[in-house]
């Protein structure tokens, strides 16, 4: 088994916060090595204005809707492994909290969500409120990895995290991120990379408090991803006999579904509870069968 192959065993037994963190490795790897080769193609898949850096004297919202794709791709560059390392590490802590519970194409669909956000308010900011907002440019996953961690932070206000050798509530981190962004955008200071936090914070915010509402706002948008993603594959056409084989088998499956329902609405009371006591007193207070139970939910 060669390296390449055994990178990809490895992969495969990631969760989904690793695999992100992975992926946003390489392109951000991929794209320093593009923008020593040849600056005005990095230049491309980053949010900004322009076709180099050096040509950014004009702004139009209509020349950043000529990049569509750089509305997602900037969220997976970034400037320096500091910048890396500090949104890799949001990702991971936030993993730990949603992953227990929710699918991973929900953890994934909120950090896109996010980093989207993130690209209107920078695009908005920059075009209505030109000479506060100067930023020409915009790149980093922390519009997505803020959408993560207001989402953790708001489902479950309660739960610790050890920080060195205190435990600090979630809700504490929030406020924390909060006020530094705010004070940040308000003075200037990397105005335009603030206002893009604050606006995946909202949408993790947001999409939370409905979840605790019981709506599911994320599985709408996966729906979504998966119907784009489906448009590029091809369903190879099944034998006639299998074909038939399901028709004989229809009658029969309707008891079946019956069953499969009155289940998945008995397990569905008994996550509600346990996620009723994880808003009133924080993840840590639940049992060891709890959280099993939880993890086992999150997976199907």
């Amino acid at each position: 088994m060669n390296v390449w192959d055994q990178f990809k065993l490895k992969y495969a037994t990631f969760d989904r916060s690793a695999k992100l963190i992975t992926v946003l490795l390489g392109t951000t790897i991929l794209g320093w090595i593009l923008s020593f080769l040849y600056a005005p193609a990095y230049h491309q898949l980053a949010l900004s204005y322009g076709y180099t850096f050096e040509d950014l004297t004009n702004r139009s919202f209509v020349e950043l809707l000529l990049k569509p794709w750089s509305w997602i791709t900037y969220g997976f560059l970034h400037d320096g492994i500091l910048h890396f390392i500090g949104n890799a590490f949001g990702i991971f802590i936030a993993g730990r909290y949603i992953l227990n519970i929710f699918k991973g194409r929900q953890f994934l669909t909120l950090f896109f969500l996010g980093v989207f956000a993130g690209a209107i308010s920078f695009a908005l900011a920059t075009n209505l409120l030109p000479s506060f907002f100067k930023g020409t440019s915009l790149i980093g996953a922390s519009a997505g990895v803020f959408a993560l961690i207001f989402f953790a932070c708001t489902y479950f206000p309660e739960s610790e995290y050890r920080l060195i050798i205190v435990n600090i509530k979630l809700k504490y981190f929030a406020y924390f991120f909060l006020a530094i962004n705010i004070v940040g955008a308000a003075l200037g200071v990397n105005a335009g990379g603030n206002l893009a936090h604050l606006a995946g914070a909202a949408v993790g915010y947001y999409a939370a408090t409905r979840m605790k509402s019981g709506i599911d706002i994320l599985e709408g948008f996966a729906k979504i991803g998966d119907y784009i993603a489906n448009l590029f594959k091809s369903s190879p056409k099944q034998p006639k006999s299998q074909r038939k084989a399901k028709m004989k088998t229809v009658y029969k499956g309707k008891t079946t579904t019956r069953k499969t329902t009155s289940a998945k609405s008995t397990d569905q009371v008994k996550i509600d509870a346990i996620l009723d006591k994880i808003s009133s007193s924080g993840y840590e207070s639940l049992s060891k069968a709890e959280k099993d139970y939880l993890f086992k939910a999150g997976k199907e």
